[in-house]
């Protein structure tokens, strides 16, 4: 008799599932970024939340899905979690848990109804792409629908993405926001392995500070990724490893 197949640990025994929490009222708009490739994205708004003071108003929990509980000091926190703070009409998502393709669809469905609920009417996701580039393309591109185009992209110094395609937890907000009024879209820009990729997180906030009008200096990002240098070497490791095991090559930005 042929043994029996070894047990992925990855891939959960039933639907993972998303909870949403929060204090009070979000802001209309969400800056979002996520553990993907060279954790750009997910540099970026962990600096905005620093560097905007920001306070932790919510956070998500998951079940069925292998999880992380990240730690600083010897105190533990919440592994995707929202910030906001009076005067300022943006709450910033950090999300450390590396979502994989399986999952996307849930994630992105109960992050969408969080939206719907909370009357959030706009979402931007940062994110880098490992794509084969030269030193010209050292830069931030949009991935946008018409209406967010046109509130915000019109005077902006900002590229579009020429063509491909999106997939997982970016794919499905985008597809939201092209039927519904939910104004969305992704800045996208090239990365390298090693994590966190501090030059692409900078071109992400500098892109950032531009569309949103944000007094963010950047000038400390490179003191502030060493100083979380090995959280994110770990991290990456970990989306690494999870990538192998449940993504699909079949990503494309050209």
């Amino acid at each position: 008799m042929p043994d029996a197949p070894e047990a992925d640990p990855y891939r959960a025994s039933a639907d993972p599932s998303f909870t949403f929490s929060h204090d009070g009222t979000p802001s209309n708009t969400v800056i979002a970024g996520f553990s993907q490739f060279g954790l750009a994205g997910l540099t970026a708004v962990d600096y905005l939340v620093d560097h905007l003071d920001l306070e932790e108003t919510g956070h998500v929990t998951t079940d069925n899905l292998p999880a992380i509980t990240p730690f600083e000091h010897g105190r533990p926190r919440h592994h995707t979690r929202l910030f906001s703070r009076p005067g300022l009409d943006v709450t910033v998502l950090v999300g450390e848990l590396f979502i994989p393709t399986t999952a996307a669809d849930t994630f992105s469905h109960a992050l969408l109804d969080w939206f719907d609920t909370n009357d959030v009417d706009e979402v931007a996701i940062l994110s880098g792409v490992p794509l084969p580039h030269g030193p010209a393309d050292h830069r931030t591109f949009y991935i946008a629908t018409d209406d967010y185009h046109d509130h915000r992209l019109e005077d902006a110094d900002v590229p579009p993405m020429g063509n491909g395609f999106l997939d997982g937890v970016n794919a499905s907000i985008i597809s939201r926001g092209m039927d519904t009024n939910l104004r969305t879209a992704v800045y996208v820009t090239p990365v390298h392995p090693q994590a966190p990729d501090v030059e692409a997180a900078i071109r992400l906030l500098d892109t950032t500070k531009q569309v949103y009008d944000l007094d963010v200096d950047t000038t400390e990002l490179q003191d502030f990724a060493q100083q979380v240098s090995q959280h994110y070497a770990n991290l990456s490791e970990r989306v690494e490893a999870m990538e192998e095991r449940q993504m699909p090559e079949d990503r494309m930005y050209m």
